[in-house]
């Protein structure tokens, strides 16, 4: 009888982890608050500095000020040997996501 509750159990957790696992591979997938910021930061970027290579891209957070919001990314460029990074400041109107301004801001860091 114990030999049945142990390998019940056992099968009630297995179960119960297996169908947990899609939802926990589901909420992966999910895309991020600030994807189309970052597609806005990524078009400037390479706008500036068209001979330039994006090689890496970092999203710092976001800020908000009053009516507006600011979403900050710090972009790494590579032109030749020559290796840089970019910080893009992109601020918009948080209601209507209506874009105020946008600031690039090269760095040697």
């Amino acid at each position: 009888m114990r030999k049945t509750f142990i390998a019940l159990g056992i099968f009630l957790t297995v179960n119960t982890v297996l169908t947990h696992i899609p939802s926990t591979v589901q909420a992966q997938q999910e895309i991020p608050s600030y994807a189309k910021w970052g597609k806005i930061a990524i078009e400037e970027t390479q706008a500036k500095y068209p001979q330039a290579n994006i090689i890496d891209y970092l999203h710092e957070g976001s800020e908000t000020k009053g009516n507006s919001t600011i979403e900050k990314f710090k972009l790494w460029l590579k032109d030749g040997e020559n290796e840089f990074g970019v910080f893009v400041r992109i601020e918009y109107t948080t209601q209507t996501e209506a874009v105020v301004k946008i600031d690039l801001q090269e760095t040697s860091r």
